[in-house]
């Protein structure tokens, strides 16, 4: 009966993350909208036209009807129309840019009295998008001073064993830890059972309020992993519990003290990250030098801040990496999720001692640090992390990176994407190099 609830759990997250990251989920009709350049950018100055097909069953549906509107991607639209499509499909003028960024055409098409949606994003020249925001001149020293404080508490490290969820061949592990400020993390390791020296990767988590059940997958390969939660309660609760604290105690955690950057929620989170870190490289089975951080949305945010604070990261893998150039709505552009100064949110994070803390947490300013190898994936369709916000954080990296576009998804993944992430990650903690 407790194996049964503990499978049970876990199909219910599976649900409450599949909605989370809006993986999309397949419809009878489709409204399928792309630019008419195969990689889907342009040079500024330059024309883009974007084909509009809606589809049933594999066929176009003859005079389907469409609103659509197109624009700066995150800005009110410059163009907005309502058309009939006689042969169900259409070629529509999505202008230019003379600066780089996104241009961005959303269409909705009523089938039958029900309504479908999809969109396409030109980039013009996004490998020139320079960031917004500004760059502390004490944010080195701020992360020190961090660090330091967070270095003299101790860890005390508490591990539990979950027989239900060890395999043949892997351990599984509630962990529970001493973080910044006496909270604690708490996380699910995962750990060969053979007896030998491993590397190791920790998983950052997106945005949200979940249980986990971490990477056992990746431990069966010989890797040692471990999968954080960031709210400094236990990850092995009733997803009942996690619902109510979604709903309450946590709603809108990332506003939480945005106006001292001494206090502001991801200062904690950050130095979660860390904290977990000492906990990895404590392990006597961690081989000692390979270390690898990963993650998605917030996750993708909170790997490139791990491997710009601690230089004991290697690699790092991000997906669509939120949290980036967040002051781009300020220059008129789309900025980075939460979307603090978006037009809805302007008017009340527009002070100066939130902007002054932004400055400290803005991944961009992380990312202008980051001098290890990454692995970026992402797509141009995403509103949750609109790719203006996210190539203002790429753009300035320094080091070897590579950038796996799959242009027409939005705040998801392919299994292509994801399987190759698993794979670069695997061959450089595996190979070390």
């Amino acid at each position: 009966m407790k194996n049964r609830s503990f499978w049970v759990q876990i199909a219910l997250v599976f649900i409450f993350l599949t909605s989370v990251n809006a993986q999309p989920v397949e419809r009878l009709v489709k409204v399928l909208v792309a630019p008419d350049h195969v990689d889907w950018t342009y040079r500024t100055g330059e024309k883009v036209r974007f084909t509009v097909q809606v589809i049933k069953s594999g066929n176009l549906v003859k005079n389907a009807t469409v609103r659509y509107e197109i624009g700066p991607e995150k800005m009110p639209a410059t163009t907005k129309e309502a058309k009939t499509l006689p042969s169900g499909s259409i070629m529509l003028d999505g202008g230019t840019l003379q600066t780089p960024g996104f241009v961005r055409c959303v269409v909705v098409a009523t089938v039958d009295g029900v309504e479908y949606r999809g969109l396409g994003a030109a980039g013009f020249e996004p490998e020139k998008i320079q960031p917004t925001v500004a760059d502390p001149a004490d944010f080195d020293q701020f992360w020190s001073d961090a660090k330091a404080g967070l270095a003299k508490i101790p860890m005390d490290a508490r591990m539990t064993l979950l027989p239900e969820r060890c395999t043949e061949t892997v351990n599984v592990y509630h962990v529970n830890l001493q973080n910044h400020q006496n909270s604690r993390l708490y996380g699910i390791l995962s750990m060969p059972k053979k007896a030998g020296k491993y590397p190791a990767l920790l998983h950052v988590p997106g945005a949200g309020v979940r249980p986990y059940f971490g990477d056992i997958a990746n431990a069966e390969k010989g890797v040692i992993t471990l999968q954080i939660g960031i709210h400094g309660v236990p990850v092995t609760m009733d997803l009942s519990v996690y619902n109510d604290l979604r709903a309450g105690a946590l709603e809108n955690y990332m506003n939480y003290n945005l106006d001292n950057k001494d206090k502001y929620y991801y200062k904690r989170v950050y130095l979660g990250c860390l904290r977990a870190n000492d906990f990895l490289v404590s392990l006597p089975e961690f081989d000692g030098t390979n270390l690898a951080v990963t993650g998605g949305s917030q996750g993708g945010a909170l790997s490139i801040v791990t491997a710009a604070l601690d230089s004991r990261v290697k690699w790092l893998g991000a997906f669509y990496p939120a949290l980036s150039d967040m002051t781009g709505y300020l220059s008129n552009r789309a900025g980075g999720w939460p979307h603090y100064f978006s037009a809805n949110s302007r008017a009340v994070n527009e002070k100066k001692e939130k902007l002054e803390t932004v400055g400290y947490y803005d991944v961009v300013n992380f990312a202008r640090r980051v001098k290890i190898p990454g692995q970026y994936s992402w797509g141009f369709n995403d509103e949750t992390c609109p790719p203006t916000s996210m190539y203002a954080a790429y753009n300035v990296i320094s080091s070897k990176k590579d950038l796996f576009l799959a242009h027409d998804t939005g705040h998801w993944t392919y299994p292509e994407q994801r399987d190759t992430m698993t794979e670069w990650l695997l061959a450089r903690l595996k190979g070390g190099n």
